[in-house]
């Protein structure tokens, strides 16, 4: 759980996980201003690591999976704890990685005829996430339904494989994930999920999600150039 300022949300949302399919509850905390420390040393059921100063949403997760591997955890799900996405999904999530079908799983929004609306969606970002999308399914050679959600799965084979260290601090570490997926040749699946838009969910606004979108571009700029020989990335290096 990468967390940046959850208090409100987190106690509700650790609740929900389904512990008998879960063994262990990792809380990163990206130096929150609020009580997300205190509250989260006060649930049993996580263990908690603290960044002295922000580093970011990419940073976190580099502690996260850093700390599930050396725990030695099979699968990693990473599950906002602001409580857009329902923690009841696990079960789906885990599933095609245990079964040998997936190495990588996306909740996606988009399987779902109106799922994104129903959840409250802002229209502008539905967009975005579909061009985003469709430039990077040509880019990688997929057919996903969309690559921008924040509910994603990890087999620990897939976690050691891919050099996520070398990746970006901000937002645009979860594209550059998907990219280094498909260039290493790992398999991605896809289940249904929705999310919740309300006042005490994590989202990020006009201005950022316009910089993230372009990054993201950036990123498959930076795919297709190292495919092609002509700009060699350390992101997509062994």
């Amino acid at each position: 759980m990468p967390a940046h300022n959850a208090a409100r949300t987190l106690e509700r949302t650790v609740q929900a996980i389904p512990r008998d399919l879960v063994d262990e509850i990792i809380l990163v905390d990206d130096k929150s201003t609020d009580d997300t420390i205190a509250l989260a040393r006060r649930i049993p059921e996580l263990r908690v690591i603290w960044h002295p100063h922000n580093v970011g949403y990419g940073g976190n997760q580099k502690t996260c999976y850093l700390e599930a591997l050396q725990r030695d955890a099979d699968v990693v799900v990473m599950l906002h704890p602001d409580g857009q996405y329902e923690p009841t999904l696990i079960p789906d999530m885990v599933r095609p990685i245990l079964e040998g079908e997936a190495d990588l799983v996306l909740g996606s929004r988009f399987l779902t005829p109106g799922g994104p609306s129903a959840g409250g969606m802002p229209r502008y970002k539905q967009h975005a996430n579909r061009f985003l999308t469709s430039v990077e399914n040509r880019v990688m050679g997929t057919q996903l339904s969309e690559m921008h959600t924040g509910y994603r799965a990890y087999s620990r084979a897939f976690l050691m494989g891919i050099p996520f260290l070398r990746n970006a601090l901000d937002f645009s570490f979860d594209s550059e994930v998907l990219m280094q997926a498909a260039h290493f040749g790992y398999r991605i699946a896809e289940v249904p999920a929705k999310t919740i838009y309300f006042d005490d969910a994590s989202s990020i606004g006009l201005r950022a999600s316009a910089v993230y979108g372009l990054k993201t571009l950036r990123a498959a700029a930076r795919l297709a150039a190292h495919r092609a020989g002509i700009i060699r990335s350390r992101i997509f290096l062994p």
